[in-house]
């Protein structure tokens, strides 16, 4: 009896529960889309980590931010699902009635697509990028709860078709997502998978304005001598970031090398074996770190212990 009681609750509170989720999500990616489009992604961020996640190339789709894409999808779930208790009373039972079985069929497809894209991005953020970005885990767990919720808070008549529904739309998703991230990566990267081009003539980027301190300069040293490496390109905004914080002083001293194969002195063929998710990227020790990197952030993983007088703050202003 009890049981029944508590599913009866839940089946009644289920779309303004699933609605509330959506609305906070819609929220989050909101902000998110805001902060990529007017580059204050490493602003908002609280761990390197995260910076690494939002700037690496699974962040954008043909330039676009992911997160505008789960915005629509967080501010269409939270529609569909409030749309019926709104339009309760203008409704007649019967179309009342067809609209709550749709709008089910609907949150359903929504949240199995949410779900499943989710977790390929969760798999590309702990193993591919190895960074923790606390909106993107956050974005994970809202889009799974409303899974669970859309499955789980509904009675549904017809068991079978739901389960079908929910396996196609998994299936389309799966093959969708693993498509747009195969072309989209292959367009990224014409920075590192196109034939190289080796030659000392080629396109620059914007000046380096910053000079370097004596900070600077003895960091960038001790980067060159334990044989670190930056990898840029020079139509990536990031990559420009990342010089001005050394200063042109100090970028003398780091191995620079340049994976666009009309940028100047390109080397793709190194950044093609680097086997680079996306640009700037540091290699130090044997491993990758994607994003900009603060000052701080590369003299504590490359064991040096010099002076950390900065000139400029991260992200500079």
């Amino acid at each position: 009896m009890k049981r029944l009681y508590f599913l009866s609750g839940i089946y009644n509170w289920s779309r303004i529960i699933i609605g509330a989720i959506a609305a906070f999500g819609f929220v989050e990616t909101v902000f998110l889309t805001v902060a990529e489009l007017s580059g204050k992604s490493a602003e908002i961020c609280p761990t390197s980590g995260c910076e690494q996640v939002l700037e690496s190339s699974y962040a954008s789709i043909l330039g676009i931010p992911i997160s505008l894409f789960g915005s629509l999808a967080y501010g269409s779930v939270a529609a569909i699902a409030l749309a019926p208790l709104v339009l309760k009373s203008s409704l007649g039972k019967e179309a009342r009635s067809q609209l709550e079985e749709i709008s089910w069929y609907a949150l359903l497809a929504i949240a199995t697509a949410m779900a499943i894209t989710s977790a390929y991005l969760m798999g590309i953020m702990f193993l591919v990028i190895q960074g923790l970005c606390p909106y993107c885990i956050t974005s994970a767990l809202l889009s799974t709860t409303l899974f669970i919720l859309t499955v789980f808070g509904h009675q549904w008549k017809n068991m079978q078709r739901s389960l079908i529904t929910s396996l196609i739309v998994a299936l389309v998703t799966i093959s969708g997502v693993f498509w747009v991230y195969t072309t989209n990566n292959a367009q990224v990267a014409t920075t590192v998978n196109e034939p190289a081009i080796v030659e000392t003539a080629g396109e620059s980027g914007p000046e380096i304005t910053h000079t370097s301190g004596k900070a600077e300069i003895a960091l960038a040293n001790h980067l060159q001598k334990i044989g670190a490496k930056l990898y840029t390109a020079y139509t990536c905004p990031h990559c420009y970031e990342q010089k001005q914080l050394f200063g042109k002083e100090a970028l003398a001293a780091i191995e620079d090398i340049e994976c666009h194969p009309q940028g100047k002195n390109s080397q793709t063929q190194l950044c093609q074996q680097a086997n680079l998710p996306g640009v700037p990227a540091w290699e130090i020790n044997g491993k990758l770190y994607l994003g900009v990197q603060s000052l701080e952030k590369l003299a504590e993983i490359s064991g040096y212990t010099g002076s950390q007088d900065f000139k400029y703050p991260f992200p500079y202003r």
